[in-house]
């Protein structure tokens, strides 16, 4: 089952007064499991950066004004992700800013339903507690302290990790394991044949002794 990660940093956090992408990160699973292929891109949003963007991504103007735009790299990103499920963190975020990308260039927008929202998870699963992803990572003691600003590939990394740990971690391993175990215990036991017990006829003797002389009222006596 393929699957993939999903993280980006944007301008600002709303699309509805002219906010727009700069950074897509993504990481590939198949079976739940990283498989080292990512796809990564810095995006030229075609606008200023507020000051508020740069002091949590780190992303300037003249930075990205080197790069692509979404139309030239949509492609290349939509063939990356084809239709495979997509895990993201708060997932109403990132759709929202990748799909008035898609509505720009006049491509298909996608479906809410394809997201598979994390923090939603966190939320059924410890309800109460902080589920942003530095506070999951601490939670399970996955290594964060490379994330001195945002990334949209390095949080897509964490996410992956994150999201393992959400669906059982390595438990549900652990436990079909031990289900293995349990059946090849089954499967190597030897049936061993019934064995004679009869006794002879001075262990006989020997016992109608004993239960006369040391016991009162004997079973074995009666007859």
């Amino acid at each position: 089952m393929r699957e993939v990660v999903l993280d980006t940093e944007t301008t600002g956090l709303d699309v509805e007064t002219g906010h727009r992408l700069v950074e897509i990160g993504c990481v590939e699973l198949v079976n739940h499991l990283a498989t080292g292929k990512v796809y990564h891109t810095y995006i030229n949003p075609n606008r200023d950066i507020p000051e508020e963007a740069i002091k949590i991504h780190g992303l300037s103007e003249e930075f990205l004004r080197e790069h692509p735009t979404f139309a030239e790299l949509s492609d290349d990103f939509l063939g990356f992700i084809e239709d495979s499920p997509l895990i993201i963190h708060n997932a109403d975020f990132d759709l929202k800013f990748i799909n008035l990308e898609l509505k720009i260039i006049g491509y298909e927008l996608l479906p809410r339903e394809r997201a598979v929202d994390t923090m939603i998870m966190a939320r059924c699963k410890f309800p109460g507690s902080p589920v942003s992803l530095n506070a999951l990572c601490r939670r399970f003691n996955i290594n964060s302290t490379m994330r001195s600003k945002h990334g949209a590939l390095l949080d897509a990394e964490l996410l992956a990790n994150v999201y393992f740990e959400l669906i059982g971690g390595s438990e549900p391993e652990l436990d079909l394991n031990l289900a293995k175990k349990k059946t090849d215990f089954i499967k190597q036991r030897h049936i061993r044949h019934p064995r004679s017990y009869s006794l002879s006829e001075t262990e006989l003797l020997e016992h109608e002794k004993f239960c006369k002389n040391k016991l009162k009222n004997s079973l074995w006596l009666v007859k």
